[in-house]
């Protein structure tokens, strides 16, 4: 079993990651900043972050990427001057070059839709086309864990239905899946362990599998909770 071990603030939070935790929040709650501090995009300000026993807190990103920790940051961050194939090479671009290709056609049978648009630019996807390419860019480099920062974001939900369908596939074949979100119904309907965050700290944990507490979910939307 692995685990993401993360002190947030004061509030020691040892989340163990067996397929798909869910972090909740409103936005400006500290999700973000926890993923891209995981990642190792930004530094964390205090705490440290432990993947696998092992603290990776002062580690650079890359060193993080070839520990299986891969991020789909908000906002579908793609190449948008690079076609679908051109932004998966610059995904992947820590792989060898004799597992590129076989890589991209194992992203494009999870998507196949991008096949569909191997020589457009990025620029001119739909936003559930955009979104399955961020999420293609950062299965590019075989993670273990996949953390997914908002991907229902603007999106159809007859498109978000279809991601969350990938999502639990993806967990299935034994990826780990940190979810994002400020949708409760989401997480909820996904995750196996929901964990609510608001200014940065730690206000409720929750097993979906024995029944969420949204009440108490709501109550920090509302700002009327204290903390776990």
């Amino acid at each position: 079993m692995r685990y993401v071990a993360l002190d947030v603030h004061r509030d020691f939070c040892e989340v163990a990651i067996v397929e798909r935790v869910a972090i909740v929040g409103r936005n400006g709650a500290g999700k973000s900043s926890l993923d891209r501090a995981v990642a190792g995009m930004v530094a964390a300000a205090e705490g440290r972050i432990v993947w696998d026993g092992e603290d990776i807190t002062a580690l650079p990103p890359n060193a993080r990427v070839k520990r299986g920790i891969a991020l789909a940051p908000e906002g579908r961050r793609v190449f948008r001057d690079l076609t679908v194939t051109d932004s998966l090479l610059g995904g992947g671009s820590t792989l060898p070059a004799s597992k590129m290709s076989a890589r991209i056609d194992e992203i494009y049978a999870i998507f196949p839709r991008l096949r569909e648009r191997v020589k457009q630019p990025a620029s001119q996807l739909s936003g559930g086309e955009a979104q399955m390419l961020a999420i293609g860019q950062a299965l590019m480099t075989s993670p273990r864990l996949i953390m997914l920062d908002e991907p229902s974001f603007g999106l159809a939900p007859v498109v978000v239905r279809r991601l969350l369908d990938i999502i639990r596939e993806l967990a299935s074949t034994g990826l780990s899946v940190l979810l994002l979100e400020q949708s409760v119904r989401l997480a909820t309907e996904l995750a196996d362990a929901v964990y609510v965050v608001d200014g940065g700290e730690l206000r409720f944990a929750g097993d979906a599998a024995s029944g969420i507490d949204h009440e108490a979910i709501q109550a920090v939307y509302l700002g009327a909770a204290t903390t776990a």
